[in-house]
């Protein structure tokens, strides 16, 4: 299928008595089907490059878009007809486009992407017509009540009225609201749909920005206003206000009419964010993730596409909704690792929002306290522009920050926090203040062994040790959720009382912390007790209420949250994430660290962060300690250059799976034979993954490295084709990989 800009669709050969159109469907399919227009649907007035149809497939009736290109010489008696154009607007060019740009980049197939930006079908239908009712002007002689006359009288001067708002008006039930409709004392009037929401107030004056602030935020308006691509990194430290600078390119956008885009990386978290935006525009934004309803998300889909919604703040998959006239994108927390979807089609958001503001010439904000190493390289190389905010807002100073070498400050036998950090605790209740644990470990205890025979309970369908989560009385598998109750006694020795619980986790620190002060008022704040945003909201309001004294959690409480109480930080192990293998295990821990570090402290009064670690010489520890932000940065990035690893080189991983060990080792063994090794590329392995076996398949990786200037999607194709796989091997390709699992 060769992609063109035309906005008609190739019709096929003038003198064909049917004219036909290539529609591309929401299927793991790497082209669009032929179908013919029918004499209902003429092809210069009804259908254009971009409309929604029906069409058949098979048996069922599938939807899919109207795609440029050629079309297919298919036999008359094969070739089957568009059913109907559906009552949506057409997908923008600029999605089009981006759609091929990911399949083509990530090595997609492109009807997979297509289903991401038609991730709700249902949302293809109009929404159904409000029926409300009116006062008959011919009102016939009925028998009156009290609670008629109460309905008639409310109608005598009001616009048509839906039933329940009626009858709660009236103060009666919607039957009686009914029963006069019988009687043609009311009129049943249908009413358009109300407005999915409300208009953002883009003329609410903002908060007074700082010097630096204002620099930022006058360039991002600049770009915003002149509709031009443009990227810019907005780094600045904890508590710099970062958000209240890219919500002015917010607000320009919705001065010029546009959509504006805020990705977020932890959605349920952005409580506090919602209610600042609020603040400065008096309204909520739309919100999309994967916790909505499926109402919510029908409306919310429909009503970007029609442009009805001008604000959207969302997880990664808001970047594939159908915008019709986006103006401006913010990608929040950009060095993030969610923004990296690991399953189905393998992107990065961050590097494809770079792409989806290129192609529809609007500018985009990479917004972080800790830039990742590609987006600092490319401010290196004048691709990005670059502003800092080197101070918190309204003169609050950055926390103190105390590195706890527990070979020397020992825990008591058993327990997990040092004296000092016991100490520290002390001191910040007694001055009525909270604190933080931060301990990046879900559940009660990572490992659960026996004592007597050394059996370590693992997952039955993964390389994975079973977690215990010991206040839900469970062990689970963190990767496939497989779960089991914790038994009595060890099943390879039937020994009791032998069972052992290793290492921590927040649930075990909690109990350690109930022992030493019973009387402070403990929080864990995890993912598995923070679903949803409402949830995050009734955390926050507590601890905004000061009705928390000690929160305990994992990344979830890293970043984003404004707590003026909040006075210290402690790290229970920082040297959690150190080891592995991945080559950004540094530079993420460091960033992570960084961030939770910077929830201490962020009102007037000073803040603390005690970092406990076996592990004191380490580059993190000591960057953490010296505050040297840019040193740190600069190590790194000396290191992967050396090593010709990202962002000065290319990775792309190959990871094979399947049910069956025998045919994934036949699989691996004809990759390796034919693998790339020349001309600038190295293939690394096989090997088995890290994760040998997840969710019952069996899992071997090849890694392939080369230089900036290899397209390495080209050569890992060409190495595809010429090898034969069996059929029931699932090949799986992650371009720029995150995870090395």
């Amino acid at each position: 299928m060769t992609a063109n800009s035309t906005t008609s669709p190739d019709f096929g050969d003038a003198l064909n008595e049917t004219p036909c159109v290539s529609v591309l469907l929401p299927l793991p399919l790497g082209k669009a089907y032929t179908y013919a227009v029918p004499e209902g649907l003429s092809p210069t007035e009804s259908l254009a490059v971009g409309d929604f149809v029906a069409v058949p497939l098979g048996v069922r009736e599938v939807s899919g878009v109207v795609w440029d290109g050629e079309v297919d010489d298919v036999p008359p008696e094969k070739l089957k007809s568009v059913l109907a154009k559906l009552d949506v607007p057409p997908m923008p060019e600029s999605s089009r486009r981006f759609a091929e740009w990911v399949a083509n980049y990530n090595m997609a197939s492109l009807g997979s992407v297509l289903k991401m930006l038609m991730s709700v079908p249902e949302a293809l239908k109009p929404p159904k017509p409000v029926t409300a009712y009116s006062l008959n002007s011919n009102l016939p002689e009925i028998k009156m009540t009290k609670a008629r006359e109460r309905v008639l009288k409310v109608l005598q001067d009001s616009p048509p009225l839906p039933a329940t708002l009626l009858a709660k008006e009236a103060g009666v039930g919607t039957s009686v609201i009914k029963g006069l409709a019988k009687l043609d004392a009311l009129i049943a009037v249908e009413l358009p749909p109300p407005p999915a929401f409300e208009i953002a107030d883009w003329q609410a004056p903002g908060p007074t920005l700082s010097a630096e602030q204002a620099v930022a935020a006058d360039n991002l308006r600049a770009h915003v206003k002149a509709g031009e691509f443009a990227v810019s990194v907005l780094e600045g430290v904890p508590g710099s206000g970062k958000t209240e600078v890219y919500l002015e390119a917010v607000s320009e956008a919705l001065a010029q009419g546009k959509q504006a885009l805020v990705l977020l990386p932890e959605i349920a978290l952005g409580a506090q964010w919602l209610a600042r935006f609020k603040d400065r525009f008096g309204c909520l934004p739309a919100e999309w993730h994967s916790d909505l309803t499926q109402a919510t998300r029908r409306k919310t889909w429909r009503a970007v596409a029609t442009g009805e919604a001008k604000v959207i703040v969302g997880a990664r998959s808001a970047l594939f909704l159908p915008y019709t006239d986006l103006g401006v994108i913010i990608i929040d927390e950009e060095h993030d690792q969610s923004f990296k979807q690991e399953d189905g089609v393998i992107y990065n958001a961050r590097d494809m929002a770079v792409v989806r503001a290129n192609l529809g010439e609007i500018p985009i904000s990479l917004v972080s306290a800790t830039p990742s190493l590609e987006s600092l390289r490319n401010v290196e190389r004048g691709r990005y522009e670059h502003f800092d905010l080197p101070d918190r807002h309204a003169g609050a100073e950055l926390p103190e920050i105390s590195i706890i070498d527990m070979r020397q400050d020992k825990p008591d036998t058993g327990k997990w926090l040092s004296p000092k950090l016991i100490q520290g605790l002390k001191d910040t209740f007694a001055a009525g203040e909270q604190a933080l644990l931060f301990l990046n470990r879900r559940g009660y205890a990572p490992l659960t062994l026996c004592q007597g025979c050394g059996h370590r309970f693992q997952c039955p369908q993964c390389t994975a040790w079973l977690v215990e989560h010991r206040f839900l009385g469970r062990l689970q598998c963190h990767h496939c959720g497989y779960q089991m109750k914790p038994p009595e006694k060890c099943p390879s020795c039937d020994q009791t009382d032998k069972l052992y619980a290793c290492g921590p986790g927040v649930e075990r620190l909690a109990e350690e912390v109930e022992e030493l002060f019973p009387e402070m008022r403990t929080e864990i704040a995890v993912s598995d007790n923070l679903h949803t945003p409402g949830q995050a909201q009734e955390l926050v309001s507590q601890i905004e209420n000061r009705d928390i004294d000690l929160i305990i959690g994992t990344q979830i409480v890293a970043k984003g949250y404004h707590f003026p109480y909040l006075t210290l930080v402690g790290v229970v192990d920082a040297d959690v994430g150190l080891t592995g293998g991945d080559i950004r295990a540094l530079e993420r821990t460091y960033q992570l660290l960084y961030q939770v570090a910077g929830r201490a402290g962020r009102a007037e009064r000073p803040g603390r962060v005690l970092v406990q670690t076996h592990d004191p010489e380490n580059p993190v520890m000591q960057a953490l300690k010296m505050g040297d932000h840019k040193g740190f940065i600069a190590t790194m990035s000396e290191d992967r250059e050396r090593n010709g690893m990202p962002p000065f080189g290319r990775l792309a991983s190959v990871i094979l799976s399947g049910s069956d060990e025998r045919a994934v080792d036949q699989a691996t063994a004809n990759l390796a034979r034919t693998a790339p090794r020349d001309n600038g590329v190295m293939t690394l392995g096989p090997a088995p993954a890290p994760l040998a076996l997840l969710r019952g398949r069996h899992r071997r990786r090849f890694l392939v490295k080369a230089g900036r200037d290899v397209n390495i999607q080209a050569r890992i194709r060409s190495w595809l084709k010429a090898t034969e796989l069996p059929r029931k091997v699932r090949v799986q390709l992650d371009i720029d990989p995150y995870s090395f699992m």
